[in-house]
């Protein structure tokens, strides 16, 4: 084969070869092994610093929760220790400007009324032993009842109206004006007793106590649950700051559920606890009515020691299936 046969052929071949590392060149990135390390490098590194950005706000909200425990545990210890109850703020819980002098004196009254009571109306023979019962009952017992129904009540009127003290505040801070400012608004246009606990936070503010310190008094006059929580948000909002219009909405949100589940809960009681009321006056009912139509045959129950001893065993079990039944139909939620 002459020279000028093979020039085509070398001429071709070295075309072929130029396009064939041209085109390796160019599909070089697309099919090397270099490519699929720098794919995978930039997905380790994306997915790490979604990783990282992720832990950074894992880490926010583990110190917010931190900080929140650290607030309930400083707080549970301060009412550790001074867990003992005066007379005078359990008559602020009430709600009664009286002096603890005043509320001793109507103790006595109310013991010597009762006792009056128990001698006028108790049969002979029980006298002695009624107006004992009484003395102490009615020197003791009713005022601390009456003591903790009027506080009861009166907590219930303030987790009322406290979601609407809350939107005030989230609506005052949303719209610019500070928290104090907030906090009088609320003293001066709520209802009692919001107004007035709000009020007290207020004065003590002016006289140099500071609003964390305030807020922990009312804890005391008022220990709600929802109350310390109000009290621990604006203590850490004060310390490190976030958004307290935000977590004062969220706040009001769960009061306003919790107050809905407790009608909702109060109605399907409602059946249960008439029913209990009615098995609980049946036997004093049935008493009465034997008593009024023939006294002589009820007569051994109050004139003997045996009577006396079985109406002892009957008012034990009817506190006992009271207490059980009372206990069936009071639901925490």
């Amino acid at each position: 084969m002459s020279e000028a046969d093979l020039m085509p052929i070398l001429t071709a071949l070295v075309a072929a070869v130029a396009i064939a590392a041209t085109a390796y060149a160019f599909m070089y990135p697309y099919i090397s092994s270099d490519r699929m390390k720098d794919k995978r490098v930039a997905t380790v590194s994306e997915s790490r610093s979604k990783k990282i950005a992720t832990q950074s706000a894992a880490e926010l909200a583990a110190n917010r929760k931190k900080q929140v425990a650290d607030s309930l545990k400083d707080m549970e210890n301060r009412q550790k220790s001074r867990e003992k109850i005066s007379l005078r703020l359990r008559l602020e819980r009430a709600g009664l400007e009286i002096e603890p002098r005043t509320y001793w004196i109507a103790s006595a009254a109310s013991a010597v009324v009762c006792a009056f009571l128990a001698e006028m109306f108790a049969p002979r023979a029980m006298a002695p032993m009624l107006m004992i019962v009484a003395l102490v009952v009615g020197g003791f017992g009713l005022p601390r009842f009456f003591l903790s129904k009027r506080t009861a009540k009166r907590q219930k009127k303030f987790l009322t109206e406290l979601p609407n003290a809350i939107d005030v505040i989230v609506r005052g801070i949303k719209s610019g004006l500070p928290l104090n400012e907030c906090l009088g608004v609320i003293a001066k246009e709520s209802l009692e007793p919001v107004a007035g606990e709000f009020r007290d936070v207020i004065e003590q503010q002016r006289v140099g106590v500071s609003l964390g310190e305030a807020l922990d008094r009312l804890t005391r006059r008022m220990p709600l649950p929802e109350v310390k929580f109000l009290a621990i948000v604006v203590a850490i909002q004060q310390q490190s700051g976030g958004n307290l219009a935000e977590a004062l909405a969220n706040l009001s949100t769960v009061l306003r559920d919790r107050f809905k589940m407790g009608m909702k809960v109060k109605a399907l009681a409602a059946e249960a606890k008439s029913s209990a009321m009615i098995l609980a006056s049946l036997p004093p009912g049935v008493m009465l009515m034997v008593h009024t139509s023939s006294p002589e045959y009820i007569a051994p129950l109050f004139t003997t020691r045996t009577g006396n001893l079985f109406i002892l065993v009957g008012l034990f079990w009817m506190s006992m299936g009271i207490l059980v039944m009372r206990k069936m139909i009071n639901f925490k939620f």
